[in-house]
């Protein structure tokens, strides 16, 4: 009996965290436009176009000095990225950084934290599908602790975060999503618990 009360427990806090999690996403869009960046990063995956546009939207805005696309599938061209960006030209051209290395979150982390640091950025707009904001925040603030990251989550056609119950297809992602967000937490905590970083003292000759 102790165990059956343990697994309905588990699975009750399981279910809360499930619904708290999909409420998160539900109510953070339509998103204000956010305050000024040093720079913006688009992260790529399915509803790219979407992401795609609205960040070119904040690089024309004058919200960020350049912008980075991670996780650019190898096969596409940089003429390709700008058409479904629909960016302009001119600015597409001087102020827009495709990067080719990057096959998921974590990647996208430490590509993105390797741009800001080479240009010395203090501060990110971070653009990526209303779903996946939660976990890609977690993956850029393990890569980048001392960047301001400000999150613009993007509504797409993948799931509607607002009915997401309703096709199966939409349950699975949220479901996914979810438990990928547990593993990341409970990575960090473990992290946490490990040994400093801090150097060692020199020893006394």
């Amino acid at each position: 009996m102790r165990s059956l009360a343990a697994i309905l427990l588990a699975a009750f806090i399981w279910t809360v965290g499930l619904l708290s999690f999909t409420a998160r996403i539900e109510n953070s869009t339509p998103m204000p436009a956010p305050p000024r960046a040093d720079g913006i990063v688009a992260l790529t995956g399915a509803g790219s176009n979407e992401r795609l546009a609205a960040a070119v939207s904040l690089l024309e805005d004058g919200k960020a000095q350049r912008m980075l696309v991670s996780g650019v599938n190898p096969e596409a061209s940089r003429e390709d990225i700008r058409t479904v960006s629909k960016a302009v030209r001119r600015l597409y051209d001087c102020c827009v950084d495709l990067d080719f290395t990057a096959a998921d979150t974590v990647g996208n982390a430490r590509e993105t934290a390797d741009w800001a640091n080479n240009l010395r950025y203090k501060s990110l707009i971070v653009v990526t599908a209303d779903y996946h904001m939660p976990r890609a925040m977690l993956e850029l603030r393990a890569a980048m602790p001392d960047i301001d990251l400000r999150p613009y989550p993007v509504v797409t056609k993948v799931v509607n975060a607002k009915r997401w119950w309703r096709t199966s297809g939409g349950a699975r992602l949220m479901i996914l999503e979810y438990s990928k967000y547990l593993a990341i937490l409970g990575r960090e905590a473990v992290r946490k618990l490990g040994p400093s970083d801090a150097p060692a003292q020199d020893k006394k000759a």
